[in-house]
């Protein structure tokens, strides 16, 4: 793999010499994954650039709302077998294609579309034997991959998409040499989750196989030097490189990929005398949901003859449907459900829709979130936003300059944030526009490709 060298102006713009990059990410099935939706993306920016680049999904198809990169590619340990093999070991000697036939996505979308989204606490097992990769109970899913990728060209780099897939890096690095790449996002709240007797087990794997990774890269500091400490590893072991998003369909007209510069005219502007309070989200008590319909009632109750309206979008489940069916009966109760509207599992088009539709968005989310990929969506749009300071918002707020921040876990505290914003429309537009300028410069999936190339060179330092 050849080094980077600098050129355009300013030495803003990077190339480098192809570059033979595999990324393997986890499908959600029917729901809507943040990690998916970036990683496809960056697949699609990195072979514009000229890469050439496997997306190879994992568990179950990747669900989308842009075109799916990974098309044409087999699905491997597929979500079906790998249960099989945790839960009964007879199936590990099962015939190829019996196996085959219960890994095909038309099986998995089915499959999936008739389950509860897991839990970690029911995964505990099944986690520790992943973490484990040739020494786990689904070391004949990791050969079948191996066969597979023999067939294509060696690859120079594989990227994984969390750190849950760290057991595939020994046995793939000495099958071909390959740079080991991961990505961080999340890992610590699912591994907490987990019941305490798998727990530990399952955090002391994920530190051994540690080693077994070239370069972690985090998308924020908060969260790099987290997993840095749980996983007892120096500093330097990780980069913070942030999340980037597809900004197509973000302005009026088409969007040169490559065009970085700020738009020449902003998003339209919401009516300040008819505000939208907005949630992106995957719709659970984790994301904060509930407290955002909590301070949108304080906001109605303190200001009843004021309108103000709230649109919920984001991945709806099965397993969302009953908090759903509460928050919707509390609105009801309150008597404003008719100015409460529920959007779930929107396209892409229709998602960038709903955030130019938006006064102000929050996700208050209770969890440590890595980065929080929704906001830099709504910034895009040019919606200032509201968050708790805690986690990775506090570093996303300050590097933006797109929002404001309020106590955590506290829907008064929330709602007077928000009000704040209401009674001050030009701040609110001030801060919009400085979040998606911001957005636009830095925040683009083509400098987060840009990014990750330097962090897969050897020596570099992106």
């Amino acid at each position: 793999m050849g080094a980077f060298t600098a050129s355009g102006v300013g030495g803003d713009e990077l190339s480098w010499d192809p570059v033979n990059l595999i990324q393997i990410t986890p499908g959600a099935g029917g729901m809507y994954c943040g990690n998916c939706l970036r990683d496809n993306a960056l697949v699609a920016e990195l072979r514009r650039l000229g890469h050439d680049v496997l997306l190879l999904p994992m568990y179950l198809p990747l669900n989308l709302d842009e075109r799916d990169e990974s098309a044409g590619t087999p699905v491997f340990f597929g979500g079906i077998n790998v249960y099989l093999e945790q839960k009964f070991p007879a199936f590990r000697n099962a015939p190829n294609w019996l196996r085959r036939w219960l890994a095909s996505p038309a099986l998995l979308r089915w499959a999936t579309g008739r389950a509860a989204k897991t839990r970690p606490e029911e995964v505990g097992e099944l986690t520790i034997s992943m973490l484990r990769g040739e020494e786990g109970n689904q070391a004949r899913e990791l050969e079948e991959l191996i066969r597979w990728l023999r067939t294509q060209p060696r690859p120079e780099v594989v990227c994984l998409s969390n750190a849950l897939l760290i057991g595939l890096a020994r046995r793939l690095k000495r099958e071909w040499g390959s740079r080991i790449v991961c990505l961080l996002g999340g890992e610590d709240s699912f591994l907490d989750a987990l019941p305490t007797n798998h727990r530990d087990p399952a955090w002391q794997t994920l530190a051994a196989r540690a080693t077994d990774v070239d370069q972690f890269v985090a998308p924020s500091r908060y969260f790099a030097d987290l997993m840095l400490r749980r996983l007892g590893l120096p500093a330097g072991r990780a980069v913070v490189i942030p999340n980037g998003i597809n900004l197509e369909g973000y302005q009026d007209g088409e969007l040169n990929p490559a065009d970085h510069a700020t738009p020449d005219r902003p998003s339209p502007i919401p009516d300040p005398h008819s505000p939208v309070l907005g949630y992106f989200a995957r719709m659970c008590p984790e994301k904060g949901l509930d407290l955002l319909v909590d301070a949108y009632l304080i906001l109605r109750r303190r200001d009843a003859g004021k309108p103000l309206r709230l649109r919920i979008g984001g991945s709806c489940g099965p397993a969302d449907e009953p908090f759903v069916q509460s928050l919707r009966r509390k609105l009801a109760a309150a008597g404003v459900l008719a100015e409460v509207e529920f959007c779930p599992n929107l396209d892409r088009a229709a998602k960038i829709v709903f955030l130019r539709s938006l006064s102000v968005f929050s996700v208050p989310a209770r969890c440590g979130e890595a980065f929080g990929l929704y906001l830099i969506e709504a910034m895009a749009a040019g919606v200032p936003v509201v968050q708790p300071r805690h986690a990775a918002f506090p570093e996303i707020i300050e590097a933006t300059g797109g929002g404001v921040l309020c106590e955590p876990g506290s829907p008064e505290a929330l709602a007077a944030a928000i009000k704040g914003l209401l009674r001050n429309p030009g701040h609110a537009r001030e801060l919009g526009e400085a979040g998606r300028s911001a957005v636009w410069q830095d925040f683009t999936i083509h400098r987060m490709a840009e990014r990750l190339l330097a962090a897969c060179q050897p020596t570099a330092n992106p």
